[in-house]
């Protein structure tokens, strides 16, 4: 797993009442390489972090991607407001 810093580290929960987490990688190992040092989203400070199998590395530009997707997802299963008036 390779990474630069400015990509995003994605971790899927496997717990039903965890959510998953991402956080900005703000660092890296020798040649993109882990350990990466990671910003959370959820956190207020900077942690190392040496992913597992769950974890995946995208860019900023595929995180906004995905970040579409799952808006435009969740306006088709939600009704808009004026619509359900």
């Amino acid at each position: 797993m390779r990474a630069t810093a400015g990509d995003w580290l994605l971790v899927r929960s496997h717990a039903q009442n965890r959510p998953a987490r991402r956080g900005e990688i703000v660092g890296v190992g020798a040649g993109g390489q882990p350990p990466f040092t990671v910003r959370w989203t959820d956190a207020d400070h900077d942690v190392m972090v040496f992913p597992g199998l769950d974890a995946q590395v995208v860019s900023a530009e595929r995180l906004a991607e995905l970040d579409r997707q799952q808006h435009e997802r969740i306006s088709v299963a939600q009704p808009t407001q004026s619509a359900a008036s």
